[in-house]
């Protein structure tokens, strides 16, 4: 079976590295046509000269200094007369050593981003870091797990424009609920609040302003004119601003008593409402907040539809409106026409992308000639692949190297499932870390020394140190992207208080079920407290349900002691759960239309059927045990979900919608 066209490229890519390493004087780009093979298959010689810059430029983006020179400074300008090399010292990471503790909270830095966009990164910068003396510590042992899900489609592109200096534009709606075109050249982005916010200077009003990502209504797109950012510029000072920019103030919500129990756990007394507000419909509550995010706060009372109203600011009213007025049409727009969901097809190994291909490559052999006699088995764990994947890429390196000194190839043999390999000193160190590899770890170590009692802040200082060292150039990502995890609505304090349960004590505790709008008791064994972005839950064996479950910390109204930890709890999973929903035999299917800015959903919520729509959009379905919370989520997501079936849950979220809207006539 011929090679496909991406593993002919990262092919082509790993035999550019191994040439332009096997040289001081390096190459011109001629000598490297007839060294590299695959080049020949370029359909014109135009086309192989594009072909080598794109794969100079990529090399270039993952880290790997492709350098280009000319022997007489009188033909510099000449393309022709370029040499092109890889200095093996700018090439291979420093040589960095960690402690055990260290390494503990390297491994937990890097599983904060699992579930995230850099999450292949941070597994990259980790794997690189092994052959520097991190110890292989399993993070999913530490009681306290901080993690990062990025479900804004824009991360990535803006994450990239960002890192490599070039403008972008997009559409956006602000908070008023207008629409426009924004130009920004982007000089960093981080959470706040819980959302992710990317700040540069806007080209349009000729001034620094932030854009929140969940608000961009269109693809990134990605200009080429470079820019400079400002010498003074820190993404964590400029995040800070954000609390001046968004300021605390008032807002006040009438709740029909007996409905919004986790309304309720945030508001103060009704005597800080403004004075002259009209007085509270009877059977209403004045419930009075101090926000700084209105929008969230809006989302929440559209969620309670008919049994909330908004009373004050405007800003709010008009905001928990308009979000009604746009769910309410989206609900009643016609069912689209739409094959049946079905189950995504699993991706295969073999489907990742060239940076990630060529990196496990040149990760491989210093591994291996650090580990000579390796298991097949698990060095294919380590490295997160099959053993099949992992016998193709030894068989690639085994016919990679020069063209025409085949003594140059590498010596590579695991017929007895034991690897060796032999005559790879070129590739022998592990490669510097990349932007996105560094931005990874080091965006994580200052997340972990932001949050009191998770890690000891000696271990994250000092490898914050050396590992910013050890990234060079790629260590300024720290400059460009920050992320907040404190708990949202509730004290710092509490991660501590509950993480001394962890393992230890049962605890009976009063909780807020906002799908049935009741605060329930329960009676738990923890076993680990995560988060997503600032959002946290105790994982916890619950005993009425008897099974695991899943309770935001948040939303624990009060715990006391229960007794000692018993011995015979089952255990956590050891990984980020892929959904923090648990689906049962007995629930019933809800078929909801997404919008593409909304299709975090599907992830979210473990939708296991999809069906794309026309216009990009998507059908999924998601099982739920009652669907009483339906129409409440489908005003929360403000116009870009609506109930396809069943028709009775349709007919009932219309109408529900409805009399929500008739509050604010």
């Amino acid at each position: 079976m011929s090679p496909q066209p991406a593993e002919k490229r990262t092919e082509r890519l790993l035999n550019l590295v191994i040439a332009l390493l096997s040289s001081r004087r390096g190459f011109t780009k001629h000598e490297l046509f007839e060294e590299i093979e695959l080049y020949s298959e370029a359909a014109t010689p135009e086309a192989r000269e594009k072909l080598f810059d794109r794969d100079k430029a990529f090399l270039r983006e993952q880290g790997i200094p492709v350098e280009s020179y000319s022997d007489d400074a009188l033909y510099e300008q000449d393309n022709s007369a370029q040499r092109y090399r890889i200095r093996s010292e700018e090439y291979r990471l420093p040589e960095v050593s960690f402690t055990a503790a260290e390494s503990a909270v390297l491994s937990l830095a890097a599983q904060m981003w699992e579930q995230a966009a850099l999450g292949s990164a941070a597994a990259r910068a980790l794997r690189k870091l092994r052959a520097r003396g991190v110890i292989a510590e399993d993070a999913s042992a530490s009681p306290v797990q901080p993690g990062i899900r990025t479900t804004d489609p824009n991360f990535t592109a803006v994450f990239r424009a960002a890192s490599d200096r070039l403008p972008i534009s997009f559409g956006y709606r602000a908070s008023g609920g207008a629409d426009s075109t924004r130009h920004l050249q982007p000089w960093g982005m981080g959470s706040r609040y819980g959302h992710w916010y990317v700040v540069g200077w806007d080209l349009d009003r000729q001034a620094e302003r932030f854009f929140r990502l969940s608000r961009m209504t269109t693809p990134v797109k990605t200009g080429k004119a470079t820019f400079t950012v400002p010498s003074g510029f820190d993404i964590h000072t400029s995040l800070a601003t954000l609390d001046s920019v968004f300021a605390p103030q008032t807002a006040v919500v009438d709740v029909s008593r007996g409905a919004g129990a986790e309304l309720r756990l945030r508001a103060a007394g009704p005597e800080s409402a403004p004075a002259g507000l009209p007085e509270p419909a009877a059977g209403r509550d004045r419930l009075c907040f101090s926000v700084t995010d209105l929008d969230a706060l809006a989302a929440d009372t559209a969620a309670l539809g008919p049994a909330a109203e908004a009373i004050h600011p405007a800003d709010l009213r008009s905001a928990v409106r308009s979000a009604l007025t746009r769910a309410l049409a989206a609900q009643q727009e016609a069912v689209p026409k739409y094959r049946a969901p079905a189950a995504p097809r699993p991706r295969s190994p073999k489907a990742a992308g060239a940076q990630e291909h060529l990196s496990r490559l040149l990760d491989l052999v210093p591994y291996i000639l650090a580990n000579q006699g390796a298991d097949m088995g698990e060095t294919a764990r380590k490295f997160g692949i099959s053993r099949d994947q992992l016998a193709a890429d030894l068989n690639l390196l085994f016919v990679s190297g020069p063209r025409y000194y085949p003594n140059g190839l590498m010596d590579v043999n695991f017929e007895t499932g034991e690897i060796f390999i032999d005559n790879a000193e070129n590739l022998a160190q592990p490669v510097r870390l990349a932007m996105d590899e560094a931005a990874a770890l080091i965006v994580g170590l200052d997340t972990l020394a932001a949050l009191p009692g998770i890690a000891p802040p000696d271990a994250v200082s000092s490898a914050h140190a050396k590992l910013s060292e050890a990234a060079g150039t790629a260590g300024a990502a720290g400059n460009t992207l920050a992320a907040t995890l404190l708990p949202a609505g509730a004290a710092p304090s509490i991660l501590e208080d509950l993480r001394r349960s962890v393992g230890r004590r049962r605890l009976a505790i009063r909780y807020v079920v906002p799908s049935r709008d009741e605060v329930s008791e329960r009676v738990i064994d923890p076993r680990r407290i995560f988060s997503e972005n600032d959002t946290w839950y105790l994982d916890a064996w619950c005993h009425r349900a008897e099974a695991t479950r899943f309770f935001r910390v948040d939303r624990i109204v009060s715990w006391e002691d229960a007794g000692p930890f018993p011995k015979d709890v089952p255990e956590a999973d050891q990984h980020f759960p892929a959904s923090l929903f648990t689906p049962g035999e007995s629930d019933e299917s809800v078929t909801i239309r997404l919008e593409p800015a909304a299709a975090w959903v599907a992830d979210a919520y473990h939708t296991e059927l999809r069906a794309g729509l026309p216009g990009g959009g998507q059908a999924v379905v998601l099982r739920t045990p009652s669907t009483g919370w339906i129409p409440g989520f489908i005003a929360r997501l403000g116009g870009l979900g609506a109930v396809m079936q069943p028709a009775e849950l349709r007919t009932e979220t219309t109408a529900w919608l409805a009399s929500a809207l008739r509050n604010y006539e």
